[in-house]
């Protein structure tokens, strides 16, 4: 007869091994489903005669449906958006500054290559690799000027990339609406700006954008 001790020993370590494979099929079909994404690594501001420009360190990955979409012609809008506040210990913080920009990827079926856009400027690439390299290459980006910021002042930046869903093809949006795999949207990259050497401005002018949604 068996005695309830070991009953019970067989019965812990058969939960414990289903368990385990529970959470390893867990982590694995997060890491499958999970095949787009952007990833802010690191961002920092760099001074350049009376303003501030942005350079940051971005990976991206599509999925394959994605990838499919773009070389059908699907061109994805994404949209980068940067903010500067001054924090407030009992209330809400201040504002200083807040920009973005528009980057549009596509593929053009005649010359059989990839663009980019940044507004008017236009980079055309061989292959979607090339293309999405430099799409997440944000570098020497303007988006501060140093009389807006006070010297000895504690400002906190904000930085983050997203797939703007509204400027897909009606079809997609409907699909894309709760898909993981078309909610191509960065976390929100923060730190803190502690040492800014600024031009002392006798007057702060505020210029303030809101985030565009």
């Amino acid at each position: 007869m068996v005695s309830m001790t070991a009953y019970f020993t067989r019965y812990c370590k058969k939960i414990s091994t289903q368990l385990v494979l529970a959470l390893w099929l867990g982590s694995a079909a997060s890491l499958a489903f999970a095949s787009s994404a952007i990833q802010i690594k690191t961002a920092e501001l760099h001074a350049q005669d009376d303003f501030y420009s942005l350079t940051a360190d971005v990976t991206m990955s599509l999925d394959k449906d994605i990838e499919e979409a773009v070389n059908k012609g699907v061109p994805l809008n994404f949209v980068v958006e940067f903010q500067i506040v001054s924090p407030r210990e009992y209330w809400f913080d201040d504002e200083v500054v807040t920009t973005s920009q528009n980057i549009t990827l596509s593929y053009h079926a005649l010359t059989r290559q990839y663009l980019v856009n940044r507004g008017k400027h236009q980079q055309s690439f061989e292959s979607l690799g090339e293309a999405i390299k430099d799409l997440i290459s944000l570098s020497e980006w303007k988006v501060v000027d140093k009389s807006l910021l006070e010297k000895g002042e504690l400002y906190r930046a904000a930085l983050l990339i997203r797939l703007d869903q509204n400027k897909l093809p009606k079809a997609i949006q409907v699909d894309a609406i709760g898909s993981e795999k078309w909610n191509l949207t960065s976390e929100k990259f923060e730190w803190d700006l502690k040492e800014l050497h600024n031009k002392e401005s006798p007057s702060k002018e505020s210029s303030s954008k809101e985030f565009k949604q």
